[in-house]
This record gives C-alpha cells, sequence and structure tokens, in this order.
C-alpha cells in the first residue's frame, strides 16, 4: 500500500535526523582553530556563536535551509548599553560562518541573508539621556546577502538623512 510506504518511510526518516542530533552537537573533534574563528562563546550551548557553528555543522549534512535567531533585537529603549552587546555576540560568529563555509567551498552554494525585524528611525525614542531606543521603519531597512551567487557590492534602494524613502 503506497500511503503505508509513504508513512513507513517518513518515520524512518524522522528517526535517522533524531538519531543524527548527538553527532551533530558533539564539537568536542572540532579543531582549536575552528573555536578560535567562532570565538569563546562557541564552546557555549546556546550562545549565537555555538549556533553559527552548528549551522555550518547543519550544512555539512545536507540541511537545505537553517533559520539563525539572535533575540533581543527590538530597541525602543536601553540601546546604548544593550547594542554593544548584543553586536560583541553576533560579530566574530556571522563572520566566522561565512569565512568557515567560504574555506570549505560551501559558500558558492549556500546564500546567506541576514535581515532584521524591521529598519528603525533616526531619531531617539524614549528617554534622551542613558534609556533611549529607536522606533519600527517599516520602509526603510537594511540586509546584507552573501554566497550563493550574489555579487558583492550590490545595493538597491536608498534614504534620505533622516532614513525615509527616497
Amino acid at each position: 500500500d503506497p500511503e503505508i510506504m509513504t508513512r513507513m518511510n517518513a518515520y524512518e526518516m524522522a528517526f535517522r535526523m533524531q538519531a543524527s542530533v548527538p553527532d551533530l552537537i558533539d564539537t568536542s573533534k572540532e579543531p582549536e582553530s575552528t573555536f578560535e574563528l567562532y570565538g569563546d562563546d562557541a564552546k557555549k550551548p546556546g550562545t549565537f556563536a555555538a549556533n553559527c557553528l552548528l549551522t555550518r555543522r547543519l550544512f555539512e549534512k545536507g540541511v537545505r535551509f537553517v533559520q539563525l535567531y539572535h533575540r533581543g533585537w527590538d530597541q525602543h529603549g536601553g540601546l546604548p548599553a544593550n547594542m554593544p552587546k548584543q553586536c560583541h555576540d553576533i560579530d566574530q560568529a556571522q563572520a566566522a560562518l561565512i569565512t568557515d563555509l567560504k574555506q570549505r567551498g560551501m559558500l558558492e552554494d549556500t546564500l546567506i541573508i541576514w535581515g532584521g525585524e524591521f529598519g528603525r528611525t533616526v531619531y531617539g525614542q524614549g528617554g534622551l539621556q542613558d534609556n533611549y531606543g529607536r522606533d519600527h521603519h517599516g520602509r526603510c531597512f537594511s540586509m546584507w546577502l552573501a554566497g550563493g551567487g550574489i555579487r558583492p557590492g550590490q545595493v538597491y534602494g536608498q534614504t534620505d538623512d533622516y532614513g525615509y524613502n527616497i
């Protein structure tokens, strides 16, 4: 019966996926140079750096789509205190992922799309001294792409000095 065979195949694939997880998340055999590339946090499960490393490992296993998050970017307040910490969390790790994929010959077949929730206004929101933030701007925001045959340096659209459409 084709329906039974289809269901059996789905269950078997689900088992193979689950059985592969322990090997996937065991980064103990990664060389120290990998952790130097991704940063110290790559050894701490659940960090953005560790998730970037796991993303590369997923791609090596043939996973075709990975969505990677870094939470907490909705900066309506606390921008001066929080933004440097969040940039520290992602800068080295995301650059390492691109570098790692490129060194392994995988970047040309992997499209990386980086984007935020919304664009941001250029003017402050909330308190004006130490706890300000920025409001959403749904029509003007930046994204970058890497790999996957994307031509470097391409820019589409622009805004004026205040972040509004031209």
